[in-house]
Protein backbone atom coordinates (compact mmCIF):
# COMPACT_ATOMS: atom_id res chain seq x y z
CA UNK A 1 0.00 0.00 0.00
CA UNK A 2 1.13 3.56 -0.68
CA UNK A 3 -0.13 6.82 0.75
CA UNK A 4 -0.35 10.13 -1.05
CA UNK A 5 -0.52 13.58 0.53
CA UNK A 6 -1.32 16.27 -2.01
CA UNK A 7 -1.15 19.87 -0.84
CA UNK A 8 -3.32 22.00 -3.12
CA UNK A 9 -2.63 25.72 -2.75
CA UNK A 10 -5.55 27.77 -4.04
CA UNK A 11 -6.10 31.28 -5.28
CA UNK A 12 -7.33 33.45 -2.39
CA UNK A 13 -10.97 32.90 -1.52
CA UNK A 14 -11.56 29.95 -3.90
CA UNK A 15 -11.62 27.05 -1.45
CA UNK A 16 -15.38 26.43 -1.45
CA UNK A 17 -15.58 26.53 -5.25
CA UNK A 18 -12.64 24.13 -5.47
CA UNK A 19 -14.18 21.76 -2.92
CA UNK A 20 -17.50 21.75 -4.79
CA UNK A 21 -15.69 20.47 -7.90
CA UNK A 22 -13.55 18.07 -5.88
CA UNK A 23 -16.59 16.49 -4.25
CA UNK A 24 -17.98 15.68 -7.71
CA UNK A 25 -14.96 13.53 -8.59
CA UNK A 26 -14.62 11.70 -5.25
CA UNK A 27 -17.21 8.95 -6.00
CA UNK A 28 -15.53 8.23 -9.35
CA UNK A 29 -12.08 7.98 -7.78
CA UNK A 30 -13.28 5.71 -4.99
CA UNK A 31 -14.54 3.29 -7.66
CA UNK A 32 -11.12 3.07 -9.32
CA UNK A 33 -9.20 -0.20 -9.06
CA UNK A 34 -6.74 -0.01 -6.18
CA UNK A 35 -8.28 2.99 -4.42
CA UNK A 36 -8.39 2.37 -0.67
CA UNK A 37 -9.03 5.89 0.58
CA UNK A 38 -9.51 9.30 -1.04
CA UNK A 39 -10.76 12.48 0.60
CA UNK A 40 -10.14 16.22 0.98
CA UNK A 41 -9.17 17.75 4.32
CA UNK A 42 -8.77 21.31 5.58
CA UNK A 43 -6.94 22.72 8.58
CA UNK A 44 -8.69 22.49 11.94
CA UNK A 45 -8.08 24.99 14.72
CA UNK A 46 -6.83 22.96 17.67
CA UNK A 47 -4.78 25.31 19.83
CA UNK A 48 -1.91 22.81 19.73
CA UNK A 49 1.46 24.54 20.03
CA UNK A 50 3.04 22.41 17.30
CA UNK A 51 0.37 23.29 14.74
CA UNK A 52 1.25 26.10 12.34
CA UNK A 53 -1.17 28.89 11.45
CA UNK A 54 -4.34 27.86 9.65
CA UNK A 55 -4.20 27.93 5.86
CA UNK A 56 -7.57 29.13 4.52
CA UNK A 57 -6.47 28.66 0.91
CA UNK A 58 -5.10 25.11 1.16
CA UNK A 59 -6.79 21.73 0.73
CA UNK A 60 -4.97 18.52 1.57
CA UNK A 61 -5.95 15.48 -0.47
CA UNK A 62 -5.33 12.29 1.48
CA UNK A 63 -5.13 9.11 -0.55
CA UNK A 64 -4.27 5.44 -0.11
CA UNK A 65 -3.67 3.15 -3.08
CA UNK A 66 -2.96 -0.55 -3.32
CA UNK A 67 0.20 0.09 -5.35
CA UNK A 68 2.00 2.54 -7.59
CA UNK A 69 0.37 1.17 -10.75
CA UNK A 70 -3.08 2.00 -9.34
CA UNK A 71 -1.92 5.55 -8.56
CA UNK A 72 -0.49 5.96 -12.06
CA UNK A 73 -3.78 4.77 -13.61
CA UNK A 74 -5.66 7.25 -11.41
CA UNK A 75 -3.52 10.13 -12.60
CA UNK A 76 -4.42 9.55 -16.26
CA UNK A 77 -8.09 8.60 -15.76
CA UNK A 78 -10.46 10.59 -18.00
CA UNK A 79 -12.47 11.92 -15.04
CA UNK A 80 -9.27 13.24 -13.44
CA UNK A 81 -8.23 15.02 -16.62
CA UNK A 82 -11.67 16.65 -16.82
CA UNK A 83 -11.57 17.56 -13.13
CA UNK A 84 -8.14 19.20 -13.50
CA UNK A 85 -9.49 21.44 -16.26
CA UNK A 86 -12.47 22.47 -14.11
CA UNK A 87 -10.32 23.40 -11.09
CA UNK A 88 -7.44 24.97 -13.01
CA UNK A 89 -8.67 28.56 -12.36
CA UNK A 90 -8.68 27.91 -8.59
CA UNK A 91 -5.29 26.19 -8.16
CA UNK A 92 -2.03 28.08 -7.82
CA UNK A 93 0.24 25.15 -6.87
CA UNK A 94 0.10 21.44 -6.05
CA UNK A 95 2.73 19.48 -4.16
CA UNK A 96 2.42 15.69 -4.10
CA UNK A 97 4.17 13.39 -1.64
CA UNK A 98 4.01 9.65 -2.32
CA UNK A 99 4.87 7.63 0.77
CA UNK A 100 5.42 4.02 1.72
CA UNK A 101 5.21 2.48 5.16
CA UNK A 102 8.42 2.50 7.18
CA UNK A 103 7.25 -0.30 9.48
Amino acid sequence: MISVLATVELQAGCREEFLAEFRKVVPLVRQEAGCIEYFPAIDLETGLAAQPALRPDVVMVIEKWSDLDALRAHLVAAHMQEYRQRVKPFVSKTIVQVLQSAE
